[in-house]
């Protein structure tokens, strides 16, 4: 078992405070200990941030493509070890780890080994300018030009902790700034693996940086500090909330990628196909890292024609999956992150048993011990009030909702105070299109609960505050100055 440090300015960094246990949440066994941090050190590790920002700015962009492409060939190279470690401080099943969190870290690193030599100029076309106060006239050329935003804070989610690194990391660094990272408590170790990879790969000292924690000491801490420029954070609206507060107190950026409560919506007319797509796509909450996914559709809203059909074909779904351990090949769904977030999901369980819905399947742990494990649920019959249709569970729970027109479908979908990722079911693409246009949602899937890795994401709401992804993610880590001389 290894007891890690902060990585700070390219060296491991013994902890003042000591050390907190990273439990594995399917043995409940101890996996490693990660770093307490102090003020001080998030402190000194957003100082090394900053000494270095002005030089790795300055280099040249094909030096930070090199290193970001570097960066992926090791990842590659590594990946056994670092998907072993992932799958045991995350619970998550070894495809998930291997495909799903170290393959598309590879992929974003990738990407932006790209996007740090695409244009950051935009041309404007000359103007002719008559003479003012201020200056004599003249014919006046311009341009918009990205900057880099400086030291960055990137506070990332448990349940995809690489890959949700990488997202940030790989645009902010493409864009010139400089890292200090702040993972999430319950399994930061493998982002901490990620400094020295980071070092190999050729990236100067204090460029990237990271520093963890047991409580929200430290994510405050770097929210809060004066040198920080912008604070980028995937996690619970709850928590982004509070810092959009603090760092809107020193007018920092912000990028909130936060919660969300996805509606899936069978229209009448869906076909054999789309019902199909859609119970396949529903099911992604069970089957996909025990629907510890924001953008997971754990609503369905169904039109009551449909309603037993779709009602029927994701109870078969549920029941054929595996619950085990997630080092089994075989086991499909593996156990959530801890023991609190086990008892928050089986809590709504229960209260939307008490409102009057109806268990149709699951709704009661497996009988395996150890693991924080919850059965695949599916929970119908009901109503948009309630409040499994209303919160966030984060968990393997499926909420099935009937509607008996477009207009009440849209109401629902938009009723709560999230909106993060939609989808619509239909066998008439147009007619879902159109209905794409009402809802409140920042992304939507028509008839497919695929990503396509060159549009922004990001939420509505609750759901978040601007978007990454492609070349979106290079401006989300960038600010505008305008350029302007006299010709």
């Amino acid at each position: 078992m290894t007891a890690y440090g902060h990585w700070i300015n390219g060296a491991w960094r013994t902890p003042e405070k000591g050390h907190y246990p990273v439990v594995n949440p399917a043995t409940e066994q101890v996996v490693g200990e990660a770093p307490e941090a102090t003020p001080a050190e998030v402190a000194h590790a957003v100082t090394a941030a900053r000494a270095a920002q002005d030089g790795w700015s300055r280099t040249d962009p094909r030096e930070r493509a090199a290193v970001l492409d570097r960066m992926a060939d090791l990842l590659i190279e590594r990946g056994g070890e670092l998907a072993a470690l992932l799958q045991a401080e995350t619970g998550a099943t070894r495809r998930i780890a291997s495909t799903l969190q170290v393959t598309p870290a590879v992929d974003r690193f990738r990407r932006y080994a790209r996007g740090a030599v695409e244009p950051d100029v935009v041309p404007l076309g000359p103007r002719a300018v008559k003479a003012s106060s201020l200056a004599p006239g003249g014919l006046i050329g311009a341009a918009a030009v990205r900057r880099p935003v400086g030291v960055v804070g990137c506070i990332t989610s448990y349940n995809f902790p690489v890959v949700n690194l990488a997202g940030k990391a790989a645009p902010a660094l493409a864009m010139g700034n400089t890292v200090v990272s702040k993972p999430a408590p319950q399994d930061p170790l493998s982002c901490l693996e990620l400094g020295p990879l980071f070092q190999e790969a050729g990236l100067p000292d204090g460029v990237f940086n990271v520093v963890t924690g047991s409580g929200p000491a430290a994510g405050e801490a770097l929210v809060s500090h004066p040198e920080v420029d912008m604070v980028s954070f995937t996690g619970s609206t709850e928590v982004g909330k509070k810092i959009a507060e603090s760092a809107g107190r020193s007018m920092k950026r912000t990028l909130m990628e936060l919660g969300g409560k996805g509606a899936a919506i069978v229209l009448a007319d869906a076909d054999e196909k789309a019902v199909t797509s859609a119970i396949g796509a529903v099911g992604s909450v069970w089957s996909f890292h025990s629907g510890q996914v924001c953008t997971a559709p754990t609503r369905v809203l169904v039109h009551r024609s449909m309603y037993e059909k779709v009602v029927t074909g994701l109870t078969h779904y549920a029941r054929s999956l595996t619950v085990g351990n997630p080092v089994d090949n075989s086991t499909v769904v593996g156990p959530l992150i801890s023991a609190a977030q086990r008892d928050r999901v089986e809590a709504h369980i229960a209260g939307a048993r008490d409102q009057g819905a109806r268990i149709v399947t699951g709704g009661s742990r497996p009988d395996l011990e150890p693991g924080f494990y919850v059965v695949p649920t599916l929970i119908a019959d009901v109503t948009p009030d309630m409040t499994v249709a209303r919160e966030e569970l984060f968990g393997p729970v499926v909420a099935v909702i009937p509607f008996d027109d477009e207009d009440e479908a849209v109401r629902i979908a938009n009723g709560t105070s999230y909106g993060l990722y939609d989808y619509v079911f239909s066998a008439d693409t147009g007619r879902a299109w159109a209905l794409a246009g009402r809802l409140r949602s920042g992304n939507i899937g028509i008839n497919t609960a695929q990503r396509h890795p060159e549009t922004p994401f990001g939420g509505f709401k609750d759901s978040g505050i601007g978007r990454d992804g492609g070349s979106f993610g290079l401006h989300a880590y960038s600010e505008l100055q305008s350029v302007v001389w006299s010709s």
